[in-house]
């Protein structure tokens, strides 16, 4: 039994020159605590757990690999060895092996074992409770090689560069380890941070604003909200073409100046006012000049604002924006496009909460609280498809029909928009007007626009008639095709063919005049003939109808005559379907029929064989009366038919003015 007292001598050691602090700390890291009052090895290995054992298969593998007799075994079954070396410090690593270490227990000592300890060492930051045995190997090893043939002095240097180097290397690889653990937590805390700066930002949060307009300020509807927009800069005076529609709104605009005024004798004020009309009429610039001429706050919102994916967010931006009015009372809301958000309610399994949006906006207007002060405007273009109950009196009280300017109006919208371009004098905008039948505001604006393109086109400083004509025939008849590559025959056909229509409309009675023939290609069609009106028709008599299927005729006719029945083309099939509409309308709608009387029929197919029979042959005869009308006219003129489709093929296009000084036998001058 091998006796180890714990107090140990450092120059016994061979440490007596490490720094002081330096040396209890290796001591302490390196040596086991033996309880002083334990006299011996033996002992501690029975009372103490950090001494442990190594179990050996043979005596033979220790004088082999370590060059121990097998005199120094413990008494209870195991090895507590101490190599016999003239270095204390070899002495105290020796006792080392009684620690809780991972110590080989088996291998036979060859020539690549040898090497292979020789050049382990250690991989990465050792720790001092939990040393390998490929350190604790290459540290013996080294020592039996290379500490034999130093000096005492160098090998005290040694030993206290060791020491100190690896004391070092543990506080360096304690201080890596603290470093990673500080910037994990301080990239967690600014991932964190930016995650809510992201959410808080304009774009996610709904804050922001993307026009100049009232837009809501949110996405998710439970915290949206509307600002209102002050219209000082529209009134009335920008609103043309709609007189009536202005005069109606004008009560509107008094109820908010002075409400008093109105209610003093009992009366309410209204609540809701519709505006019905065709797209670009100007509804929605009437209710920017209701708002501006009262000088009240306008609230707009688009009826597809309030539709969204999530339940209840169309509600809840309802109840908002009435939140927001009745707050700034009075003002007004204008609600575009509200057939959107108004339609009829229905049953759907693929929308069931769709009703949730028109409900909220049934009780907002006419609700059990009450809104006064609040005037909402809505806008739509199929009133047909509002809910019954949102049209009701009490909720939208007054209807304003907002029609399709007629030639008065038209004149009125085209002056307005030329004021605002550098145009000629000698401009007629009651010309382009007439010329323009069913043009609605946004499509004369159109117009004057694309006149102001083509001159600045063309180099031009002002915009001349020509520009307007140009502009107005290309949305009717649309662009001309000139890299269309037309035959000579065909391109005699096409001249013949609108001739035909022309002579027939110049010498018909009730045809509406002519205003420009062409062999131009525009859009589908290889020439056109446009009619000018004098005056908007409101209704046509059945002089006036016969005379446009007459006309209609004159093309395939003028075909006939001139090149056969063998050579007609087909280009006259819109110009059938045309008169086809027509006559039909007389015999079923308008009551025109001698055969039929005066009845109409709406769905020919919920009447007897016979009646639908009687309605073709009514249809049909007056069809072939039309061609016969035609056709005796085109006989009567063939010199005038020639002479025009001579200077079609020659000009191409033709005004009014020209085709009439053809048609009376004078000469054009040439262009």
């Amino acid at each position: 039994m091998t006796h180890f007292s714990p107090k140990v001598n450092l120059k016994d050691l061979g440490l007596s020159e490490l720094r002081f602090h330096h040396v209890h700390e290796v001591l302490e890291r390196l040596l086991p605590s033996i309880d002083p009052e334990e006299k011996s090895i033996s002992s501690a290995a029975q009372n103490s757990t950090a001494w442990r054992t190594s179990h050996i298969s043979a005596p033979s593998f220790f004088q082999n690999k370590y060059g121990f007799s097998h005199k120094h075994m413990g008494l209870f079954g195991s090895s507590v060895f101490r190599r016999q070396s003239s270095s204390p410090l070899q002495a105290a690593c020796v006792d080392l092996h009684h620690l809780q270490l991972w110590v080989q227990n088996r291998g036979f000592k060859t020539m690549s074992s040898k090497t292979r300890h020789l050049q382990s060492g250690f991989e990465g930051p050792v720790d001092a409770e939990n040393y390998t045995p490929a350190f604790m190997k290459g540290l013996l090893m080294k020592e039996k090689r290379d500490m034999g043939n130093l000096e005492q002095s160098h090998q005290d240097a040694f030993k206290t560069g060791f020491t100190e180097g690896f004391m070092k290397a543990q506080a360096l690889t304690q201080r890596t380890q603290d470093s990673v653990k500080r910037t994990r937590l301080i990239i967690f805390v600014l991932l964190l941070v930016g995650l809510y700066g992201v959410s808080r930002s304009p774009l996610f949060s709904g804050k922001g604003s993307f026009s100049d307009t009232v837009r809501f300020r949110t996405t998710s509807g439970l915290d949206s909200a509307v600002d209102p927009i002050q219209m000082k800069n529209v009134t009335f005076e920008h609103v043309k073409g709609v007189e009536e529609a202005k005069n109606e709104l004008q009560d509107v605009v008094e109820f908010l100046r002075n409400p008093q005024k109105f209610t003093v004798l009992g009366g309410k004020l209204p609540k809701g006012i519709l505006l019905v009309g065709p797209p670009g009429t100007g509804k929605t610039l009437l209710a920017r000049a209701v708002a501006g001429e009262a000088d009240v706050p306008f609230y707009y919102a688009s009826g597809s604002e309030f539709d969204e994916m999530f339940v209840g967010v169309g509600a809840s931006r309802i109840r908002n924006l009435f939140k927001e009015a009745k707050a700034n009372a009075p003002c007004v809301i204008f609600i575009d496009e509200l057939d959107s958000v108004g339609g009829k309610r229905i049953e759907s399994p693929m929308h069931p909460y769709s009703r949730q949006t028109i409900n909220q906006l049934l009780a907002e207007m006419d609700g059990f609280k009450p809104n006064e002060g609040v005037i909402v405007i809505g806008a739509t273009n199929f009133a047909e498809a509002l809910d019954n109950a949102l049209v009701r009196p009490g909720r939208f009280d007054m209807q304003v029909t907002v029609p399709r300017p007629d030639v008065k109006g038209r004149t009125e919208i085209l002056e307005w928009y030329l004021k605002k371009i550098q145009v000629d004098s000698a401009v007629n905008a009651e010309i382009i007007a007439r010329g323009t039948v069913g043009f609605s505001g946004a499509e004369l604006e159109n117009l004057v626009n694309q006149a102001a393109l083509k001159a600045a086109a063309d180099g031009k400083d002002l915009v001349t008639m020509k520009e307007l004509e140009f502009a107005k025939d290309k949305i009717l008849m649309g662009p001309k095709r000139r890299s269309v590559e037309i035959d000579k025959r065909n391109k005699m056909i096409t001249a013949y063919h609108e001739s035909g229509h022309a002579i027939v409309a110049y010498n018909t009675k009730d045809a509406m005049p002519i205003n420009k023939a062409t062999i131009m290609p525009r859009g589908p069609s290889l020439g056109h003939v446009s009619l000018l009106p004098e005056n908007d028709r409101w209704s046509e008599t059945r002089a006036q109808l016969l005379a446009q299927m007459d006309v209609s005729m004159g093309g395939r006719v003028a075909e006939e005559l001139v090149f056969g029945n063998d050579h007609i083309t087909t280009g006259a099939s819109s110009d059938f379907d045309g008169a086809t509409k027509i006559a039909q309308m007389m015999v079923t709608q308008f009551g025109m029929s001698d055969k039929l009387g005066v009845m109409t029929y709406s769905d020919l197919t919920n009447h007897s064989p016979e009646t639908q029979a009687a309605v073709e042959q009514e249809v049909r005869v007056l069809l072939q009366n039309s061609y016969e009308r035609a056709k005796k006219l085109l006989k009567t003129y063939s010199e005038e038919h020639k002479l025009l489709a001579d200077a079609l093929l020659t000009y191409e296009t033709l005004d009014a003015k020209e085709i009439q000084m053809i048609l009376e036998g004078k000469s054009l001058d040439p262009r």
